[in-house]
């Protein structure tokens, strides 16, 4: 089983050498590889010390998260995202997927399966553990951080940041977005397409959630569908080459300092049988965005007025790092500035799930690239420090 604490029981401060933020995805690729690289669970370990035993760094780690219980942001999913229609998932580094029933909802599945995966390799993990802050301890580039936790504080060599975009949905602001009358949500809030029967809805966001909810919604209701962009459409397989030139040029940017972009805005929308059924149902006819809201629908961008019962937002998500401020690492650009996992200027922090690491067989990826940076790292401090 893998360890839980009350929220109500721990608040002295404790010590780790790493404290990963976040169990999803990459939180557990994270903590898959720093246990096969010898790291303990902070609470079984009695001061080990880096170094101790031979092929093996002998530090020790916690993963802090959120959640309540396995799975990360899947087990929020809508129920009508099945395994047969969700992009592809990667097997969690060391043990593969089971057998999938591709009519399974996404949200039992993998639930399911990362919670089989952290009781079999009896994973550190705390939840639910909300963490405020971090902080550096004092002026030394070397030195340790604070993590403030609703658990009490944690001292640290090293973080590694998974802790994704589902708590920060993005919602554009528009003139009138305040008065209307009708129902508005977010892809976070979306259940079923049968709560809207009945009603018009209308979808804006230009991403594969808002091509699905029209999919669904415009087999039960009339939609009318609007994105800043027309949406580039693909026939081609989303290939090996096609996925790498795609995280390259989300990873410049991140390298730059900018604001990531997903990689779907980069690699355009693959067609599929249902969406193709949807188009002939005239369900993806799209429309430059509307200029305001009013009490009872938008105002299209032509200057007519279509009524509307319902706002469906599927714009996408922030990366949740506001309890990273304290450290100030955001560039000029409204960026952080990151070299490979590593942030270039806090290189005792790892943002995994970021960037050009947000799809999934980039999160473990980059949990391996994380625990092998620190390792160095840690390494070379003990070894300075013994010098």
């Amino acid at each position: 089983m893998s360890p839980r604490v009350d929220g109500s029981s721990a608040t002295a401060a404790r010590t780790a050498d790493v404290v990963v933020i976040g169990a999803g995805q990459a939180g557990l690729s994270a903590a898959y590889h720093l246990r096969r690289r010898g790291f303990v669970p902070a609470s079984d370990a009695a001061g080990a010390e880096l170094g101790a035993g031979p092929g093996s760094a002998a530090g020790t780690y916690i993963v802090l998260d959120s959640e309540t219980g396995p799975g990360g942001a899947w087990q929020h999913r809508w129920q009508s995202l099945r395994m047969a229609t969700v992009n592809g998932i990667s097997d969690l580094p060391g043990i593969a997927k089971p057998e999938v029933d591709p009519a399974e909802p996404s949200s039992a599945f993998l639930t399911r399966y990362f919670g089989d995966y952290e009781r079999e390799l009896a994973l550190p993990i705390l939840r639910p553990v909300t963490v405020s802050a971090v902080r550096r301890e004092d002026d030394d580039p070397a030195g340790r951080l604070t993590v403030e936790s609703s658990v009490g504080l944690w001292s640290t060599r090293a973080v590694i940041n998974a802790t994704g975009t589902w708590s920060r949905p993005f919602w554009p602001v528009y003139p009138g977005q305040f008065t209307f009358l009708g129902r508005q949500l977010h892809t976070k809030d979306y259940v079923a397409a049968s709560e809207f029967a009945g009603q018009h809805v209308v979808v804006v966001g230009g991403g594969i959630s808002a091509v699905q909810f029209l999919d669904e919604i415009s087999k039960v209701t009339s939609t009318t569908w609007f994105t800043r962009r027309a949406p580039e459409w693909r026939d081609d397989e989303f290939d090996h080459r096609a996925g790498h030139d795609a995280v390259a040029l989300v990873e410049e940017r991140v390298r730059q300092g900018l604001p990531p972009q997903s990689v779907v805005s980069v690699t355009g929308l693959l067609w599929t049988p249902s969406l193709r059924a949807a188009a002939a149902r005239g369900a993806l006819e799209r429309h430059p965005m509307f200029t305001a809201i009013e009490p009872d629908g938008v105002r299209m961008a032509d200057g007519s007025f279509l009524p509307a019962d319902v706002i469906l937002w599927a714009t996408g998500f922030r990366a949740a790092l506001d309890h990273l401020a304290p450290l100030h690492l955001r560039a000029p650009g409204g960026g952080i500035v990151m070299d490979g996992t590593q942030v270039a200027a806090e290189p005792r922090v790892h943002l995994i799930g970021y960037g050009p690491s947000s799809s999934t067989i980039g999160a473990n990826r980059a949990g391996r690239a994380a625990v092998s940076g620190i390792v160095k790292r840690l390494g070379a401090g003990s070894r300075s420090r013994t010098a």
